[in-house]
């Protein structure tokens, strides 16, 4: 609840429902998800993450705030968590089909510690996924001491700086996903594009396809142009 830039837009409301619940939901049609996990911050501000949560049934954790490679460490031992799939919760549109295609890469390429599709950054900002083992994950948090390595999480992996592991070719996009356009939130004008494209395009009963989205992005240049001025924060 805390960001920064948007503070408490976990809890914003997309078309009538809690950012957060969309994006669970979402996560839990990848065919390969067993759980999904909130891991949220042990602050009082969070509380209400907290009890969300319980309230929709919904697992979690709560560590450092500042720590997150800690807060997931801990997280997916908690969990008895094998492999791990990474997406953060300001980013409402999530295709669980493209979260699908990075673990089913993962899967196929034996001994890979690490893959993503956010290395060389082809599909959207907010279709982000990271899949790695628990085993890369502790190595990360036992030896990681940069700053930003243990704010963003998986630098210390994905960075490889010492070669100690082994990172899968990245997932490119193809097709209706080759687009540029910002799905995240992390700025008031992204929130009012997420709700644009919801507003046109929820049924109020399945989720809304993200290819579709990018599809009416293209058809409706006013609307796409709404964040794009927008920036990246930089991990460094």
């Amino acid at each position: 609840m805390g960001s920064g830039r948007l503070p408490g837009k976990i809890l914003m409301r997309v078309h009538g429902q809690p950012m957060l619940k969309g994006i669970v939901q979402r996560c839990r049609e990848s065919r390969f998800a067993d759980n999904v996990i909130v891991a949220t911050t042990d602050l009082p501000k969070d509380d209400i993450v907290a009890e969300f949560c319980k309230k929709n049934e919904i697992s979690f954790f709560r560590g450092d705030e500042e720590d997150v490679l800690k807060r997931y460490y801990e997280t997916a031992r908690q969990f008895g968590s094998e492999i791990i799939v990474r997406v953060t919760a300001d980013c409402p549109l999530i295709d669980p089909g493209v979260v699908d295609m990075c673990v089913e890469k993962f899967n196929n390429h034996k001994g890979v510690d690490y893959l993503s599709n956010t290395l060389a950054r082809t599909f959207p900002r907010g279709l982000d996924a990271e899949v790695f083992h628990f085993k890369a994950l502790e190595k990360a948090h036992k030896n990681a001491f940069e700053r930003y390595e243990r704010e963003h999480v998986t630098p210390y992996i994905w960075e490889n700086k010492r070669g100690e592991f082994i990172i899968g070719e990245n997932l490119e996009a193809e097709g209706g996903y080759k687009r540029d356009y910002r799905l995240t939130v992390d700025y008031q004008e992204d929130f009012y594009l997420i709700n644009a494209i919801y507003a046109a395009l929820y049924n109020g009963r399945s989720i809304v396809n993200s290819e579709e989205a990018i599809r009416f992005l293209d058809s409706n240049p006013q609307i796409a142009a709404i964040n794009a001025n927008c920036e990246q924060k930089r991990i460094h």
